[in-house]
């Protein structure tokens, strides 16, 4: 692959996380006081929105550094390795982690949809638990492909 389409890409994922890093920086804060504002006999319940937000936002991260050492062995020429399969792995364990993460913070995000009449924010939380398994659903495809095209490979190179 050229090298520009690769360092194009590594841009892209730089910029997918600096708006994940403004919303754990502002956005996470607001809305665990606006949760303790709801349930003000709850001093806790701010704490389990940092739990729940900031808990994502770690495999997050972590998923996106995976795509971007993916990326670094396609400009290696490496991209049929086994370091690719296991980054894909990573990837896709990451996106279960955060569909698993928000699986369990749904009742908390029924509590605030429900005392604030706003069924929106159980639609996000849902959204945020599909995409990661779309996710998950997909590196593990990409995952298996690149696996069984390595044994190919090693398989035509023993031949030759």
């Amino acid at each position: 692959m050229k090298r520009g389409t690769t360092l194009f890409l590594k841009i892209a994922v730089f910029f997918i996380g600096l708006p994940v890093l403004a919303l754990c920086i502002f956005v996470v804060p607001m809305i665990g006081s606006f949760a303790r504002g709801l349930y003000p006999d709850l001093a806790y319940i701010k704490y389990l929105v940092f739990i729940v937000m900031y808990g994502a936002a770690i495999p997050f991260y972590f998923a996106l550094y995976q795509a971007f050492k993916l990326l670094h062995y396609i400009d290696k020429n490496i991209a049929f390795s086994d370091f690719s399969v296991r980054a894909l792995k990573n990837i896709k364990y990451c996106a279960m982690t955060i569909s698993g993460i928000y699986v369990l913070g749904m009742p908390l995000l029924y509590l605030m949809a429900d005392k604030d009449d706003a069924p929106g924010i159980i639609v996000l939380g849902l959204v945020i638990i599909f995409v990661s398994m779309v996710i998950a659903v997909f590196a593990a495809v990409l995952e298996r492909l690149l696996k069984e095209a390595i044994d190919i490979k090693s398989e035509n190179d023993l031949t030759v």
